[in-house]
């Protein structure tokens, strides 16, 4: 099954780019994905537990993935 990964602000920048689809096993969890994403080329450099969000809603990283599923890793925010 395919499910797609948003990257964004400094993350889209370690990886090179700010979507990615990947193809994943029945069963695959957020942490099954955040594993193969940090595989990618620098994408080591990625937080080993970043916060995510599944279908726009953040999700724990042993949420069961579905067929199309939306995977979006959140860098953390700054601000003042």
């Amino acid at each position: 099954m395919t499910v797609t990964v948003l990257l964004f602000a400094s993350y889209a920048d370690i990886v090179g780019r700010s979507e990615i689809e990947l193809d994943v096993g029945t069963g695959a969890t957020v942490k099954d994905v955040i594993a193969r994403v940090r595989a990618l080329g620098d994408a080591h450099r990625l937080p080993p537990a970043p916060m995510v969000a599944v279908n726009e809603q953040y999700a724990s990283h042993d949420r069961e993935l579905e067929a199309g599923d939306e995977v979006a890793f959140i860098p953390p925010v700054a601000g003042g």
